[in-house]
């Protein structure tokens, strides 16, 4: 068993470090000015000019499609080398995502057939179209399979009606997946589809913006009797729920790397703070509590990226049900760095929630990350269904 990253891999993570610490890393103060100022509206966090010269610079030093296959033309370096590259990212709190967004990616490859290659897939994983994904609605968020959007099949064409909410980027996508009931009898074992709705089309609106904490602006969308063709069905016609479920574990993947980078920055701020500031005479790095709270929080970090590491090795390997695995690590993942934020937070003191420190951005944004794409306790509910189902899997496995 090999417990060291590919020599490509770490030449990959310097590139993406010098990355934060040239681009990203100096536009933080403006991040958070433009994050406490947007109030209730869905203004971006990085001014568009920055994200335009940030997508660019990141084609320039080769970090454009890490997991695109190379028949799509991207690098085809697979998910370990994207768990790695997004880890590093967020060690800065800047909202820069690579192109193209992963799950969508997954999902795509696993489903467009046909013109849809053409028109959706090679576009979206070269960079020059966005996506979103419309899945949550008011009754079904934690369980997907409760929703009511429907698709009916009338005249030739797919209908479509309801509403989601929660869904990120949909009013900059230039397409979204849109996932509808099409058999209410067989529910998420053969009644839910997966639809491509492209923006601007008659009956679809995107009215109004959730201003939640943190970074994250989602959106609600409606659908009012819109039409689609055949061509617009994703995949097959009831079998939407296993590929929806497969780029949810994609998501919750890289919410574990995230976590990670923000960890590392919390480290990183803890470490210094203990090693100058002194109370009573001592240094803060003398005093027992703060050494268990950097400990804690080290071995913490250590658990999750090793997990982590080994569900994104499995992806690469073509395992196909990694589901348990995905729940584990984002469950472990966003629970991980709420307790590392706070601690940095607690240990910072009054400047821990000062706006002269990226820690409070930080705490409300990974306050989320304990909600979407499931909640810890469906996570552990699915976990301890799994075990008793099938019983504990043999170690290593």
């Amino acid at each position: 068993m090999d417990f060291t990253l590919p020599e490509e891999l770490r030449m990959l993570r310097d590139t993406v470090a010098r990355f934060v610490r040239e681009e990203l890393l100096p536009l933080e103060r403006d991040v958070i000015k433009r994050e406490a100022e947007r109030g209730l509206t869905d203004a971006p966090l990085i001014d568009p000019d920055a994200e335009k010269h940030l997508s660019t610079k990141a084609k320039e030093i080769g970090l454009y499609g890490l997991d695109v296959p190379e028949e799509y033309g991207g690098q085809g370096m697979g998910m370990l080398a994207k768990a790695v590259v997004i880890e590093e990212l967020k060690t800065s709190i800047v909202p820069f995502v690579l192109p193209p967004d992963s799950p969508n990616l997954w999902m795509l490859r696993e489903t467009c057939k046909g013109g849809q290659v053409g028109k959706y897939l090679l576009p979206y994983a070269s960079g020059e179209k966005k996506s979103a994904i419309a899945i949550s609605e008011p009754g079904a968020g934690s369980d997907p399979a409760g929703m009511k959007t429907r698709a009916e099949y009338r005249n030739g064409k797919w209908v479509l009606n309801g509403q989601k909410i929660w869904i990120s980027g949909a009013r900059k996508a230039d397409f979204i997946i849109v996932m509808a009931v099409t058999d209410p009898a067989k529910g998420s074992r053969g009644g839910i589809t997966a639809f491509l709705v492209d923006q601007g089309t008659k009956g679809l609106s995107i009215p109004s913006v959730f201003n939640t904490m943190g970074e994250h602006a989602p959106y609600a969308v409606f659908f009012d009797n819109v039409e689609l063709s055949d061509d617009q069905v994703l995949g097959e016609v009831g079998k939407g729920f296993a590929p929806m479920q497969n780029r949810l574990g994609v998501r919750r993947m890289e919410i574990a790397c995230r976590s990670l980078g923000y960890a590392r920055r919390c480290m990183d701020i803890m470490i210094k703070q203990a090693n100058e500031r002194k109370t009573f005479g001592a240094l803060l790095a003398e005093r027992q509590q703060v050494q268990w709270w950097l400990a804690d929080s080290w071995q913490e970090m250590e658990m999750v990226r090793w997990i982590t590491w080994r569900l994104a090795v499995k992806m690469d390997q073509g395992e196909t049900d990694w589901r348990r695995e995905a729940a584990m690590v984002k469950l472990q993942g966003s629970e991980m760095i709420a307790r590392v934020s706070d601690r940095a937070i607690q240990l910072l003191g009054g400047m821990g929630v000062s706006k002269d420190l990226p820690l409070e951005f930080i705490a409300r944004s990974c306050r989320v990350f304990r909600i979407f794409e499931g909640p810890s306790e469906v996570h552990r509910w699915f976990i301890a269904r799994d075990l008793l189902r099938n019983g504990m899997p043999e170690p290593g496995n």
